[in-house]
Parts: C-alpha cells; structure tokens; sequence
C-alpha cells in the first residue's frame, strides 16, 4: 500500500514527508510502549503510536520504519519534526484512536507485523 493511500484512508494530515507519499508500506504495527516497537519492528514498517516526542522518532530509526502515524490527533513537538526530517522518515497524524486507525488500514488490506513474515514471529512461537 502507497503512504498515499494510508493517509487517504486516515485523512490523516502530513506533518513532514510529502515527498514520500508514493512509496510502499507492506505492514503496520500500533504500540505507544516503544520498547515494544523495538522488539516487533522491522524495516518497512507503517509504525503507529500516539508517543509523539523524539522517542518514537529514535525507535522508528532504528528499526527502519517507513513512517510514522500519530494516533488521536496527537502532534510531534518541533524537535522531533526536525530529526524526523533529518533522518528522512515521514510524519502523519490522523484524528482517529488506535483501534480505530489499525481496523481501517487492516480493513483495507495492509496486514498487521506478525503477518506479513515478520522474523520475530519466529522468536515467540
């Protein structure tokens, strides 16, 4: 699925990365504890979260995420605007809960992170 469409489906607003929109996301994960985005990440995420400070930004970085979509309307403070641009990873915002944000992009047909061959399915079961 094209970023595009994932913003679409949220009507999420771009907050940094518009010129990553037509690149793919093949899975998505939501977790505000992003000790759990570090055990079950991996590159190519669609990372979801309503953590909106530099952490989420640091987590998404290291385990590659293609981007990240802030949940409840929530906003990054300017610092971590700014080192999501400097490490190029796009920034969306959508009004929608959690549950909500993950039913309709499932619904859609973007599967979850244990879905889609995660090698950390592997390691828990």
């Amino acid at each position: 699925m094209k970023l595009r469409e994932v913003r679409d489906i949220l009507e999420a607003d771009i907050i940094h990365g518009e010129d990553h929109l037509d690149e793919d996301v093949a899975f998505a994960g939501g977790s505000d504890l992003m000790s759990d985005a570090l055990a079950f990440g991996q590159p190519g995420l669609l990372m979801l979260t309503g953590l909106t400070n530099s952490q989420s930004v640091r987590t998404a970085d290291i385990i590659e995420a293609k981007a990240i979509v802030y949940v409840r309307g929530k906003k990054p403070d300017e610092a971590s605007v700014a080192l999501a641009r400097r490490k190029g990873i796009p920034l969306l915002s959508t009004r929608h809960m959690m549950y909500t944000t993950c039913g309709l992009l499932f619904n859609r047909g973007l599967p979850g992170v244990g879905a889609a061959g995660s090698r950390n399915r592997e390691k828990s079961g």
